[in-house]
């Protein structure tokens, strides 16, 4: 059995409330509200690790050497360097995330108030940057105090450098001198005391010998350790200074702890909130890793699917989430048991990364000319690991869908042994926890689940031989406890009730226990049982609903899928005849079975086809429903696409007309200005005027010979016959550079020269120089 309640949930409600009573029960509306504030803390963390703007990630930060810390300042005891290292990267941690928040603020003035109560809980940590500055300047990032530290330190080590040196080289003399023993001298170091160890029983210089302690060390009674005599005042004085910086280092610490103690309170509420962070960290890393959703958390008697009204009112978190309507007690859709999916997982992780590893190895063995397969070695089949891989991808653990109505109080599931039934029932109290400690359900959409102030569960073999209990007796005791301290607002789950004793009054006692539990017990009970007299609960109370586990009759497995309002049927008989029990044995079962019994699995069985057939037909509806609305979106978005090419063609052909239009105004405006011009001084002709006047003579000439203007007077003024003549209307007097028609050839030529007084045009067809006249070319 396994009971949610103060000692289970508390823990995470502590830690937002900051020190709420641990014997404070959860029954209350303030831990529904603090229920709501934590869903809401992971919903918003969620948020803010998909926008990826803030990293909550604390894997290098050692909380427990800061505790330490904060207790050495409690105490003015001095500081480890590696608690002072744990603290700045505490201090370090916090103002990041601060100023990176702030960044993300002046970006997007909206992200403070999206992401709260994460923002608020940001931006109250105070982060003294000078306390952070001093301890690096103290304390190394190996973990030693730095020789800047303080002057006496910086003595005092350069005093042991010196005296180390100093003592180094006397003992390299001393060896260099026992020429005949030199290669069995030996440097060595005994308690911080330099020495010399030999393997010889004699040498040439004097010094104190340390024989009992090199035993230890050696292992062996031949040999000695010897400090030279001239070695003992330096190694005296070497002590005397190590002492000296150890003083120091502690004087140094010291001073370290007494500035810390002016922000040990800021440091201490830093630290609180770190580790907040880091609890609803774990919650959303978790909840986006196997991909769940949001619970929708009721009260019972809150009946529109709401939190309470005072969330009601802020309408922070049912904005964000999008819920169905509360006509349902518990409503999982597609929920996942997360042990299952997360052992599918790894199998499949483990499986692809042998893969890989086999790829690789096939590869580096082609590569070195070595064979595949190699003797003494096992053979790499590469070909059987990618079917694993392939079975494991195919075998996704099979989710539920849970839907019980509100007036249910009590559901009754039926199935054969494997069914999947347990396993329900695992799924359901996991999902409700799960929900109570602010973490995502793994179903495919928001779950509804009431609020249970606690969850029973009796599942599995409570046999106790310490005890004297039996199955039976074990699975008794532990439903009068669930009895004795279960309320209106609990979740009792019962695996297999009635079992273990005698099939009747096992039977009659789960009727009875179930109905206790429908009239005075826990707000919803769901039991499991073999029992076909627990069936019948339904048909004589609405509070009892039904339900059963699939089962394939034709390959002779369970499906692991639920089927609501349907009993299950006893399969034994028909499986026992699948599997080829003789006839006559079978026959012989199915009447002792009665037939009664027969008919009751007949229309059981008609029901399981109808509602098959019913979610057959749903799922074929919803496919077409979804290939209806995306042919109606496409649909949209071709009109969308035709409309706006329309608009664009018109645009198009309104800017060629009005460049066609502005490009003939120009024209027009030019010839104008030309006749204008020859208009006004027809005494005094230019050469292009004199050249215009005598291209309008002949073309006039011509035009009587063909008895075109037969009306058309000698003595019309120029301008009368340059607009009476079409020769003259196309034939403008042509530019250096201009392209003109030559109609001899058909072809177009570019303009050399102009020779007026001759009227004569110098042209360029290809790369054919011409010299034509100036009626022979058409502009």
């Amino acid at each position: 059995m396994f009971k949610s309640g103060p000692s289970l949930f508390e823990a995470k409600v502590c830690v937002l409330e900051g020190g709420a009573s641990k014997e404070q029960p959860l029954k209350s509306n303030l831990t529904y509200n603090i229920l709501y504030k934590i869903l809401y803390l992971t919903l918003t963390t969620v948020e803010m690790i998909k926008h990826g703007a803030c990293n909550l990630d604390l894997t290098g930060i050692h909380l427990h050497l800061v505790q330490s810390a904060i207790q050495h300042a409690h105490r003015t005891l001095p500081l480890d360097p590696n608690q002072a290292l744990a603290l700045v990267s505490l201090l370090e941690f916090s103002h990041n995330l601060q100023l990176t928040l702030k960044s993300a603020i002046k970006e997007d003035s909206d992200w403070y108030t999206r992401f709260i109560p994460l923002t608020h809980l940001i931006m109250e940590m105070v982060v003294n940057r000078s306390l952070i500055k001093l301890i690096r300047q103290v304390i190394d990032e190996d973990g030693s105090v730095k020789d800047s530290a303080s002057p006496a330190l910086k003595q005092s080590r350069d005093k042991v450098r010196m005296l180390e040196k100093k003592l180094y080289q006397l003992m390299d003399r001393l060896i260099r001198d026992e020429n005949s023993e030199a290669s069995l001298l030996e440097l060595s170091n005994i308690d911080g005391r330099w020495c010399i160890k030999s393997g010889a029983d004699q040498m040439s210089f004097k010094g104190l010998l340390l024989s009992s302690r090199y035993t230890l060390f050696s292992g062996s009674g031949k040999g000695s350790i010897v400090e030279p005599l001239s070695a003992v005042p330096l190694n005296d004085e070497l002590q005397q200074a190590r002492a000296l910086v150890a003083k120091a280092e502690e004087e140094v610490l010291l001073t370290l702890t007494e500035k810390i103690q002016v922000d040990l309170d800021d440091i201490e509420k830093i630290l609180n909130s770190v580790i907040q962070l880091d609890v609803i960290n774990a919650r959303a890393t978790y909840s986006l890793s196997f991909g769940g959703t949001c619970p929708c958390i009721f009260l019972p008697e809150d009946k529109d699917g709401s939190f309470t009204h005072e969330a009601r009112a802020s309408g922070t978190l049912t904005s964000k989430v999008s819920y169905p309507k509360n006509e349902w007690t518990l409503y999982l859709p597609k929920a996942y048991h997360p042990l299952l999916l997360q052992q599918h997982r790894q199998n499949l992780q483990k499986a692809q990364k042998d893969v890989k590893n086999a790829t690789a190895e096939i590869r580096r063995r082609k590569l070195q000319g070595e064979s595949v397969t190699q003797k003494g070695e096992r053979d790499i089949n590469l070909s059987s690991l990618e079917m694993q891989v392939t079975a494991l991808e195919h075998a996704q653990p099979v989710p539920v869908d849970l839907y019980i109505a509100q007036k249910t109080r009590v559901l009754v599931i039926t199935g054969p042994n494997t069914g999947g039934k347990t396993i329900c029932l695992k799924t359901i109290g996991l999902a409700a926890m799960m929900a109570k400690s602010g973490l995502y359900v793994l179903s495919s959409e928001s779950a509804q689940i009431p609020w249970f102030d606690s969850v029973f569960a009796d599942i599995g073999d409570e046999q106790s031989l310490s005890q004297s209990l039996s199955t039976f007796s074990g699975h008794l005791k532990q439903i009068s406890d669930i009895q004795s301290q279960s309320t209106r607002q609990s979740l009792v789950l019962l695996d297999e009730v009635g079992a273990g004793t005698n099939p009747l009054e096992g039977a009659a006692l789960g009727l009875s226990l179930l109905e206790s539990f429908a009239r005075s017990g826990a707000l919803l009970t769901i039991a499991t049982t073999h029992h076909g007299e627990l069936k019948t609960l339904k048909y004589s109370d609405d509070v009892f609903e039904n339900a059963c586990m699939e089962f394939d009759e034709v390959n002779l497995r369970p499906t692991y899928k639920i089927l609501w309002g349907v009993p299950g049927r006893s399969n034994a008989i028909n499986i026992a005849e699948r599997l080829g029990l003789p006839n006559t044995v079978v026959e012989n079962a199915r009447q002792l079975y009665g037939a009664a019994s027969a008919e009751i699995n007949e229309v059981i069985l008609d029901m399981e086809r109808s509602k098959q057939d019913f979610h057959e037909l749903l799922h074929e509806a919803r496919h077409f429903l979804t290939l209806s609305r995306d042919l109606h979106k496409n649909l949209l978005i071709t009109r969308r696409k035709i409309m706006e090419h329309g608009t664009t063609q018109r645009y198009r052909q309104m800017q060629e007309v009005s460049e066609a239009a502005a490009i003939a105004r120009s024209f027009v405006h030019k010839r104008v200005r030309q006749l204008r011009a020859s208009a006004v001084k027809p005494s005094q002709p230019t050469a292009v005027g004199k050249s215009q006047h005598i291209m309008a003579n002949n073309a006039q000439k011509n035009a009587v010979e063909n008895h075109e203007h037969p009306t058309t007077r000698r003595n019309s003024s120029p301008v009368k016959v340059i607009k009476q003549s079409p020769t003259v209307k196309r034939n403008v007097l042509p530019e250096v550079g201009d392209l003109v028609h030559v109609s001899s050839f058909g072809k177009k030529a570019t303009v050399l020269r102009v020779d007026l007084s001759k009227e004569e045009i110098l042209v360029q067809v290809g790369n054919m120089k011409l010299k034509l006249k100036l009626k022979d070319v058409e502009t």
